[in-house]
């Protein structure tokens, strides 16, 4: 799979999502070595532009980044000429002018890194854009689940949270689509989008959905930073109506259900601390994966010719 940018899931073929998830294997295999480098990317240069607060998303491609043997470079957008009033497009042809090979961008108004896609050169990879988008979370939840159940063919997976704010329920909900997976939602009406893509399933009570029977539980952040209204009456009973409590991590354990998590944890919200210990537990594999993924991401984008002109 070679193209410019990876900006959303929905631009993705079924056959490029088996490419990428399938390239990741081998450049995990490279965690194993003495030396966890490879020159792949020996001379090129990724600019990390976040303007939302990140610390796994960002630490993950950094790492991709270096272990491609690639030089990395941190905007730091409090600092830079943004704080003054400097717009999006103005910011971009400075970066063009540096002659920057891969832009990764998250910011939190959706369609943002689709626009600078257009305004440069340069490979840009959307690393989470407002309630829209996060491709490559989606892409390594697939290829953890895809370790522990490697046809993933009517597979049942069930996202449980807030829905209604998170782009990684669009993305993974989308990607598990495309690969077979049967997919749920499950939240407090207040959280669930008026309209669901089709196939998914629904449910506003946790009893309910376990009776679904679903092999995973995808537990979503609450985010609060994006809910510009109450849509429960509070933390504490969101967690006892939808939050993973200890007498429900015993019957997950009982029908070996594993779960999952986009990070960062709330603990006492979207789970209990005993899940840190759950022998079923997936989240520390997700951040490992993580860079395998983004590894395989970087590796197989190819950015314009230098000597074209921008896309306008």
């Amino acid at each position: 799979m070679l193209r410019k940018d990876l900006l959303d899931i929905h631009s993705l073929t079924t056959e490029d999502i088996h490419a990428l998830l399938d390239q990741a294997t081998p450049f995990k295999e490279i965690f194993t070595r003495s030396v966890k480098k490879v020159p792949a990317l020996k001379g090129k240069s990724v600019l990390m532009l976040f303007y939302e607060p990140s610390t796994r998303t960002h630490s993950s491609f950094e790492v991709a980044a270096k272990r491609l043997s690639a030089d990395v470079t941190n905007f730091d957008v409090p600092s830079s000429s943004i704080t003054k009033g400097e717009s999006v497009r103005e910011t971009i042809e400075t970066l063009q002018a540096m002659r920057t090979d891969y832009i990764i961008v998250r910011h939190g108004r959706s369609g943002l890194p689709a626009a600078i896609a257009k305004m440069t050169n340069a490979c840009v990879i959307n690393a989470g854009d407002g309630a829209h988008a996060h491709p490559t979370q989606a892409l390594l939840d697939a290829f953890t689940l895809r370790e522990i159940h490697p046809d993933l063919t009517g597979k049942k997976i069930l996202l449980v949270g807030d829905i209604l704010h998170s782009r990684v329920a669009r993305s993974t909900t989308e990607i598990f689509l495309l690969l077979g997976a049967q997919v749920a939602w499950l939240a407090p009406g207040s959280l669930l989008p008026g309209f669901p893509p089709a196939g998914v399933t629904c449910f506003t009570d946790y009893e309910t959905a376990m009776r679904w029977n679903p092999c995973a539980l995808y537990l979503l952040r609450v985010q609060m930073e994006r809910q510009d209204v109450q849509y429960f009456p509070s933390l504490r009973e969101y967690h006892r109506v939808y939050g993973v409590t200890e007498d429900r991590l015993k019957r997950l354990a009982d029908a070996g259900i594993h779960i999952m998590h986009p990070g960062p944890v709330n603990r006492g919200v979207e789970l209990c601390d005993a899940v840190m210990d759950y022998p079923l537990s997936l989240i520390n594999q997700q951040v490992e994966n993580g860079i395998a993924v983004r590894m395989s991401v970087l590796y197989s984008l190819k950015p314009e010719s230098e000597s074209a002109e921008p896309a306008r």
